[in-house]
């Protein structure tokens, strides 16, 4: 049962876009490509389109990229252009718009050369956590997302519109993450590729309602005893995976872990628990205020100082009685690979083993990578639980 619910999951993405191959002269749908959870989706709802997500996550147009881009980039930034670059992305293709957010240099350069053959607005991301002009630039940057979604799309964006997304989306990010706590039981439910496919599909349907459902189906299931796709074993290495993100196409860390008998019961990552907790505080009446403050929030490496980062991984390693964290960084990701240094020091302090590994979309270290990570499933295996 559970097994063909994820199936089925997994393929609303290849659904939605059969729906816009077949249906884009019949039904006029907005397409709003995005790059990072910064992005205000409810604002895209609100404005009546569909907002996609368009960060490359396989090694397959890399080499077109690196016509343009410099071959020491990070490969999601290499991989993200070069679909946009080939048109092997039908979402990109058929996206009217490209937001994007200046979270790291290499991105913020590469929507300049995107401009170039897509209409693409970039918003201004505050980088100063604790400065209190932060949420005042962010809070206008969003007005002039809006200005711009109603000046492309002929249509006005009123608050009521936005609240009924936020209610949406908030509703969706509760199912989420009630799924992923799931995996606090012994054994978890859940793999961590079942994880990915979840967080992964569930951008790509335009219907948020019939996700909705999908979603609660596959939290009833995964709570059955017989709704387990394997017989797993409870004591197993339970492993926390933190760093850059992680989607279908770049799993090969979460891969090895699992088939040397680990269990990946968390992500912290933007594309698995990081943003989940984060709700949109509805005693505020402003819309954009409320906004502003819930996506400033987010715990990720481009914010100085990062303190929640630090407090929302020992709140997991604690809740999901983790034996030891995996740190993935991907090549020339600057702020993550400089901040494994205070994520080590943390898990380390806290008694438990902590591997930091740096890698690319290519599979030649997968050899050295499943060597280091059997020995981290080793080193577990020897240790006394602490849980």
């Amino acid at each position: 049962m559970l097994e063909t619910l994820l199936e089925e999951f997994s393929l609303l993405r290849e659904q939605e876009m059969m729906d816009l191959f077949h249906g884009r002269g019949k039904k006029e749908r907005k397409v709003v490509g995005i790059y990072c959870t910064y992005c205000p989706k409810e604002l895209i709802l609100a404005a009546g389109a569909l907002p996609v997500g368009l960060c490359g996550t396989r090694e397959e147009t890399i080499s077109a990229a690196e016509q343009d881009l410099p071959r020491n980039l990070c490969p999601l930034i290499k991989s993200s252009y070069g679909y946009a670059k080939t048109g092997k992305c039908p979402f990109f293709y058929f996206s009217d718009l490209i937001v994007g957010e200046t979270t790291c240099d290499g991105k913020k350069k590469m929507f300049e050369i995107m401009s170039t053959f897509k209409p693409v607005h970039v918003m201004q991301l505050p980088h100063l956590r604790e400065a209190g002009a932060g949420i005042s630039l962010w809070r206008g940057e969003l007005h002039r997302l809006r200005a711009r979604l109603e000046r492309e799309f002929n249509v006005e964006i009123d608050d009521a519109a936005i609240w009924e997304a936020i209610e949406v989306l908030d509703r969706e990010r509760e199912v989420v993450k009630a799924i992923c706590d799931l995996n606090q039981l012994d054994p978890p439910p859940l793999s961590g590729l079942d994880l990915l496919t979840i967080t992964w599909s569930k951008g790509y349907c335009s219907d948020k309602e019939e996700v909705l459902a999908r979603l609660k189906e596959i939290y009833v299931a995964a709570q059955r005893p017989d709704g387990q796709k394997n017989k797993r074993r409870k004591g197993a290495p339970r492993i926390l995976l933190t760093g850059c993100p992680v989607g279908i196409g770049s799993e090969k860390v979460i891969r090895l872990v699992e088939e040397q008998g680990g269990y990946v019961v968390a992500m912290e990552n933007c594309t698995g628990y990081k943003r989940l907790e984060l709700q949109v505080d509805r005693s505020i009446k402003d819309p954009y205020e409320a906004l502003a403050r819930k996506y400033y929030s987010i715990p990720c490496s481009c914010m100085s100082p990062n303190k929640s980062r630090l407090e929302l991984l020992e709140r997991m390693i604690s809740n999901f009685s983790v034996n030891a964290v995996i740190d993935l960084t991907w090549q020339a990701c600057h702020t993550y690979n400089i901040e494994a240094k205070t994520v080590g020091s943390m898990v380390k302090k806290m008694g438990l083993p902590y591997l930091h590994l740096e890698s690319d979309y290519a599979n030649s270290d997968v050899g050295s990578l499943q060597i280091r990570i059997g020995a981290l499933l080793e080193l577990v295996a020897a240790v006394p639980r602490r849980w």
